[in-house]
């Protein structure tokens, strides 16, 4: 490794039956190391630093119309329709969600491997309703920007076993195009063909493997499953902030597509009275830690992404519904916050979670500058000034917990009446680490159990 890919021009061979394949059907070794470095991880990497800060991509809207939605019985093929009644017979859907996975080099990969590994075991081991149905990835599948000959290496050797769909929204290292890319070999492009495919294929992304690619309409898409809607949305490619518009001209090229896309999400939920659970998905988080200004030191690697939240939260306000919870990655570490929000005459309780230490890294939570080092912020501790002129009205932000030691990865369930949101470390602090969860009580909108 890494392998080289089938020629992508070459036709693309069919699974048999059409039907999706998810996993190689029996567990296979894994491999333990990279047979070579990643070369955009030296000095490729370090020429380009100053164009993650001004570098956005175009991109094409997605299939279909703003209000249609991708289901999760079409993703699993003929035997979708038993499965989604399976769950829906079941009471509760179970799943996965984790951001970051990409190990880009050597050092890194064992902590990508002990993650897919232990997904995959929780799937296997699970029983009826609390067996997960899918994975849905917070982006940033592969490092270092995107490219075709690492995507065997970063996503589907890791997965290799994971018996169902994993969905995806690109990150920002997702969609990054290094300067003189050819167009056929853009990031977004080798995302599109192996996460929003016409058809289900095996990719040349795959080489020997089986996983058929998933048949997504675009980069933003709904995915319509028993009990919950998740709204994903592409936050581009900048390093920070996140962004899903042009921002009223600020970023030239990026298309407003997903501001009416969002729109009309919100107002097919409001039109259904649609009363499950409602996650919105993003890469960048809206809210990343950093110290208050008087404490010194700075945050951590990643910072907020309130523009993009005040645009955001403005659709929501507009078409007065609003999500029982935000997912985001980028951030490499776990960070949960509660956000109270005085919406529709009552107050919301929202969690934001952001999960992005699915193999790439683990950062500290606050760095020090100019020798002076902050302490992290206690459980718990009030952190409004992260949420500046929101464009709702939001009455309080706390930073419920934190890890910034274990990679790890997000296991939810939701049924009729709640929302779960679980953090499992893989851990490097201690063999078995605590497991953070939230419950949100979906008709009311608010935290139950913290």
């Amino acid at each position: 490794m890494p392998r080289k890919p089938k020629n992508p021009h070459a036709p693309l061979p069919q699974p048999i039956f059409g039907e999706p394949v998810f996993s190689e059907g029996v567990a296979t070794p894994d491999p333990t190391v990279f047979k070579k470095p990643h070369p955009s991880d030296n000095q490729l990497y370090s020429q380009i630093q100053s164009l993650l800060t001004k570098d956005v991509v175009t991109f094409s809207a997605a299939a279909g119309k703003p209000g249609d939605l991708y289901t999760l019985e079409s993703a699993l093929g003929a035997h979708g329709p038993a499965v989604v009644q399976e769950i829906q017979s079941g009471g509760q859907i179970a799943f996965h969600a984790a951001g970051d996975t990409g190990a880009s080099n050597v050092h890194l990969y064992g902590n990508e491997i002990r993650l897919s590994d232990q997904v995959t075991s929780d799937i296997h081991m699970a029983t009826g309703t609390n067996r997960p149905a899918f994975l849905y990835h917070l982006g940033d599948v592969v490092y270092n920007f995107g490219e075709s000959l690492y995507y065997y290496d970063q996503f589907f050797e890791p997965f290799r076993n994971y018996p169902a769909p994993i969905f995806a929204i690109p990150g920002n290292h997702d969609s990054f195009i290094i300067p003189k890319t050819p167009p056929a070999n853009t990031p977004l492009t080798i995302f599109k063909r192996n996460f929003c495919s016409a058809q289900r294929v095996i990719t040349p992304e795959a080489a020997s493997l089986h996983r058929t690619a998933m048949t997504q309409p675009g980069v933003y898409f709904t995915l319509d499953a028993p009990f919950v809607r998740i709204i994903g949305l592409f936050s581009n490619a900048l390093e920070d902030p996140g962004l899903i518009s042009s921002e009223k001209g600020k970023w030239k090229g990026v298309p407003d597509v997903q501001l009416a896309y969002l729109t009309a999400q919100l107002q097919r939920i409001k039109a259904e009275k649609y009363s499950g659970a409602v996650l919105l998905a993003v890469h960048h988080p809206p809210f990343s830690y950093a110290p208050p200004q008087r404490a010194g030191g700075t945050g951590g690697n990643h910072s907020s992404s309130t523009s993009m939240l005040r645009e955001i939260d403005a659709i929501c306000k507009a078409q007065s519904v609003y999500p029982h919870a935000f997912l985001s990655g980028h951030a490499h570490n776990y960070q949960r916050y509660t956000r109270t929000v005085h919406f529709g005459g009552n107050d919301f309780t929202v969690p934001f979670v952001v999960c992005g230490d699915g193999g790439h890294h683990v950062n500290p939570l606050v760095q020090s500058r100019g020798g002076v080092a902050p302490p992290d912020p206690t459980f718990g501790q009030q952190v409004n000034y992260l949420d500046p002129n929101p464009a709702v009205q939001a009455t309080a932000l706390r930073i419920e917990k934190f890890d910034h030691t274990n990679y790890g990865y997000l296991r939810i369930t939701v049924n009729k009446k709640q929302l779960r949101i679980e953090f499992h470390p893989v851990g490097r602090s201690a063999p078995h680490p605590n497991v953070d969860a939230v419950v949100v009580d979906l008709p009311s909108h608010r935290v139950v159990s913290n």
